[in-house]
């Protein structure tokens, strides 16, 4: 019995000593899988040098430059048309004809009277040079002779007028007649519209009006093509300002088409009016803003540090670095959002 009453004691000290032994292995392993878990995954990018553009952006539908609606200048039947929607045509190209034989008498019977009225009118000059005839007789002559010309002339102008010309060269984009119409003096037969240049109109803020200056570079995307950008300049630029929306009006004419832009398109034009060559540039998915300040993550030996960037220019993906960065710095572009100051981090990509 007295060695069991000692025997107890030391069995509660070995099972204590069991105990705590157990409970101390456990929190090593469960401060080993906090670490673990404390390692972040990231994508980062480097910071990288390169040129960007300052812009202004705004929408316009595009148009054409020069656009004619043809008409007819004297009356008549149709009886031809040379062209259709879609075909090219140049500038005086005869592209519908009217019905010319009413035209055609007229213009031979003003001729055959003209040229009764000057073989009187060289007669009576004769007959006056020659003191035959009073001086009111050989005007008389002269001034039907006259008359009669410009009738002639106006006879063989509405034959002329009987094909129908296309005053610009350009593209058939309307057809308003058909073979057989009975149209009338200045009645629609066509429009044709000049694809080269076209043009968007941009009613653009006062406050803007420093930036922009006339040749420009612009860039046009239009969401009919949204994979194809043109290349454009600034052509125009209004002096004033309308005082009712406060705006000035600035025509870019669009010096690239590729064929594939047409008048009616919706387009978004970007005005290049700044430069800056070989900045520094990181993503645009980099950069974090919090109460105006501006900050990104920066990797170094796998750890993420926090730092203030001052940032400029903004151009599609990228965004232009001031201050705070250096080139070849790594910084964080997906993930930030996990991070704190001085986190371990794996980088699972180089962007």
């Amino acid at each position: 019995m007295k060695t069991l009453r000692y025997s107890l004691p030391l069995f509660i000290m070995i099972a204590a000593l069991a105990l705590t032994t157990a409970c101390d292995n456990g929190n090593e392993e469960n401060q080993n899988g906090e670490d673990e878990e404390l390692v972040i995954p990231v994508e980062v990018s480097n910071v990288s040098r390169g040129n960007i553009s300052a812009y202004y952006a705004n929408t316009a539908t595009l148009e054409a430059e020069q656009e004619a609606t043809v008409v007819a200048k004297v009356r008549g039947i149709v009886r031809e048309i040379y062209v259709e929607e879609g075909d090219e045509v140049k500038a005086g190209q005869v592209i519908a004809k009217i019905e010319d034989d009413q035209y055609r008498i007229e213009a031979a019977r003003a001729k055959a009277t003209l040229d009764r009225l000057k073989n009187d009118f060289d007669r009576n000059k004769e007959l006056y040079e020659k003191n035959l005839i009073a001086a009111e007789a050989y005007q008389n002559s002269q001034y039907e002779y006259e008359s009669q010309k410009a009738a002639y002339e106006l006879a063989q102008l509405n034959l002329e007028h009987t094909s129908i010309k296309s005053p610009i060269g350009g593209v058939i984009s309307e057809r308003y007649v058909k073979v057989g119409n009975m149209i009338g003096t200045d009645q629609q037969v066509y429009r044709v519209t000049d694809f080269n240049p076209l043009q968007a109109i941009l009613h653009i803020p006062e406050h803007e009006m420093a930036k922009i200056r006339k040749d420009q570079r612009a860039e046009l995307r239009v969401d009919a093509l949204p994979n194809q950008t043109f290349a454009g300049h600034v052509e125009r630029i209004s002096p004033v300002v309308d005082s009712e929306t406060g705006t000035f009006k600035v025509t870019v004419y669009v010096d690239e088409t590729k064929g594939m832009l047409r008048p009616g398109m919706f387009g978004r034009v970007k005005i290049v009016y700044d430069t800056r060559e070989n900045t520094r540039m990181i993503p645009k998915s980099a950069v974090m803003s919090e109460d105006l300040a501006q900050s990104v993550y920066v990797i170094k030996d796998s750890l993420a540090f926090k730092k203030a960037i001052k940032t400029g220019y903004t151009n599609g993906f990228n965004v232009e670095v001031i201050e705070g960065l250096e080139d070849g710095e790594m910084v964080v572009t997906i993930g930030q959002g996990s991070l704190q100051d001085s986190t371990k981090v794996n980088v699972i990509s180089n962007l």
